[in-house]
């Protein structure tokens, strides 16, 4: 029997911990996987070699500095997320899941895209203020700047000086420029979002009736408080490999393709079909197994998950 749970909420700390941690050890790899690529261009390719002690020292520093970065990075982008969910879970409504035992049997489409494009378009939002208020002041400076610099032009040549208009066009750009950052770009972020994560449910929900399902083991703690204990890996990469694929299948791999068979013919169209087609497919399932496999080897030693279902 399916059991629908709203996620009502989510503990800060334990999500921010762990998604930020989960990330750090990811871009640990990356690092290695970097540093190694660096010393074997300036071990085996004759271009590199004369600078091999610097690509050496660069992915040495990566090994300490990206991992760092990536979590602390992750650690406010987490937190303040998962800030805005709890927030808006009351006037939106939260993500819903169908579950069936452990299995997640299917997502209701419209409160999964509501809530996450919603969260999207508010930091959209936060981005456009920052991004408005640091070029403001160089717009407000272009806007008088400009007009006295043409006025001791035309003094300078004894030319005709006409009153120019250009300090306004800038004025009125810079309106316009902030206009667009904080409400028409979050507004394309929110429809784009929900269409997205839309669809993306939507495929969820056919493969789950056909080919996987997520699975998430629960442990109940006090009230309605639960705890994400672990996470099957194969189910929950097959099951997001597969839903994703056929998103990107549908809106990357066939675009590509038919641009790729104009410019270079059939065979490189199939190749490309084919190709990106596998490279979606194992990006994602390998991407969602590492994050399987370490957030179940990081819930017993930093703590699960902890969310409020209802």
């Amino acid at each position: 029997m399916v059991n629908t749970k709203e996620i009502k909420s989510v503990k800060l700390a334990p999500f921010t911990l762990m998604t930020s941690s989960i990330n750090a050890i990811i871009a640990f790899i990356v690092g290695i996987l970097m540093f190694i690529a660096f010393g074997t261009m300036a071990a085996f390719i004759p271009q590199f070699q004369a600078i091999g002690a610097f690509f050496t020292a660069a992915g040495a520093a990566l090994i300490i500095i990206y991992p760092l970065s990536a979590f602390f990075i992750t650690l406010a982008f987490s937190f303040f997320s998962a800030l805005l969910y709890n927030g808006l879970v009351p006037r939106l409504g939260g993500v819903k899941l169908g579950l069936e035992g452990n299995e997640v049997t299917h997502v209701p489409v419209v409160p999964f895209a509501l809530i996450l494009s919603a969260i999207m378009a508010i930091w959209t939002f936060i981005f456009g203020v920052f991004a408005t208020a640091a070029v403001e002041p160089f717009i407000a400076g272009a806007s008088k700047a400009i007009p006295v610099i043409s006025h001791a032009i035309a003094n300078a040549t004894n030319a005709t000086h006409a009153a120019m208009p250009t300090g306004a066009f800038l004025g009125l750009g810079g309106l316009f420029l902030a206009i667009f950052f904080i409400i028409i770009l979050p507004l394309i972020v929110f429809i784009a979002g929900f269409i997205v994560h839309a669809l993306i449910a939507i495929f969820y929900n056919y493969i789950a009736t056909r080919a996987a399902k997520v699975q998430l083991n629960f442990t109940s703690t006090a009230g309605k408080w639960f705890d994400l204990t672990s996470i099957p890996v194969v189910p929950a990469a097959l099951a997001v490999a597969i839903a994703v694929t056929i998103f990107a299948f549908i809106f990357s791999v066939i675009p590509q393709t038919v641009q790729v068979s104009y410019h270079y013919g059939a065979v490189a169209a199939i190749g490309t079909l084919i190709g990106g087609t596998i490279g979606y497919f194992l990006e994602y399932f390998i991407g969602t197994a590492l994050f399987a496999i370490f957030y179940n080897a990081l819930a017993p030693r930093i703590g699960a998950v902890k969310l409020e279902l209802e």
